[in-house]
């Protein structure tokens, strides 16, 4: 326990879920925070969907939580839909998974560790990056081809191309010019209907002939790099008070 605190400080995990079917995304988001948790001893890490109704509300309880996007973009869930939300509570926001400046670190790492797997050369090889994109605005698409700008810094000699699900280029139109030696990176934090779903049929729709890889959200070392995050967030000012 820290000195500071008589009670553990609180971190809550949110995501969009899956509206169709909420307990499924709600029970592995569960199994993320239990993995913060261990790199969190102090804190007590909650987590909910914003497609399970009410849990979020039931999960904050009290002021001055940490609340974590698990989203990928400072898009329209993170900016309109969760503060609204949590209207009326008083909280700190963490950075959004896909832009915490730790990921592309980690990432090259993975991209790394299955190249060399596969006994394919970084240069002869390519990533493909398939993302969501968004019709409600451009900041998905932006949030994507920052984190692939910076992959093309860290790795020059890799060749990578960005796809979208819901916006040109889609994903199906990046995959056919892809070679035998390439990666379909989804930059997703989980696996939803669009990696489990969308992305599998539009690389089958271009013929793709490489591998799929696992979401940004499943790579090693992620726990850490959202305890980190809420962490650093946990110094960073509380939200406004409610308006009376």
């Amino acid at each position: 326990m820290t000195a500071h605190s008589a009670r553990p400080r609180i971190a809550i995990l949110t995501s969009h879920g899956q509206p169709s079917a909420p307990p499924p995304p709600e029970i592995h988001l569960a199994a993320v925070a239990a993995a913060v948790q261990d790199h969190l001893p102090d804190w007590e890490v909650r987590s909910a969907t914003l497609s399970s109704k009410g849990f979020l509300e039931a999960a904050m309880r009290e002021d001055g939580a940490v609340i974590y996007p698990f989203f990928m973009a400072r898009g329209w869930f993170t900016g309109k839909v969760l503060p609204g939300r949590l209207k009326g509570w008083r909280y700190r926001m963490a950075t959004p998974f896909g832009l915490d400046p730790a990921l592309p670190a980690l990432t090259v790492a993975a991209i790394r560790s299955a190249l060399h797997a596969r006994g394919w050369k970084v240069a002869e090889s390519e990533v493909l990056l398939a993302a969501h994109g968004s019709a409600r605005g451009p900041k998905a698409a932006e949030a994507a081809e920052a984190f692939a700008s910076t992959l093309r810094a860290q790795m020059p000699e890799l060749r990578l191309t960005t796809g979208f699900v819901e916006e040109t280029p889609f994903v199906a139109e990046a995959a056919r010019n892809c070679g035998a030696q390439s990666l379909c990176l989804p930059f997703f934090a989980q696996t939803g209907a669009h990696v489990r779903e969308d992305i599998p049929a539009a690389l089958a729709e271009a013929r793709f002939e490489g591998d799929l890889l696992p979401v940004l959200g499943a790579l090693p070392g992620v726990a850490k790099l959202m305890a980190d995050a809420i962490e650093r967030a946990a110094e960073t000012e509380l939200s406004s008070p409610p308006a009376a």
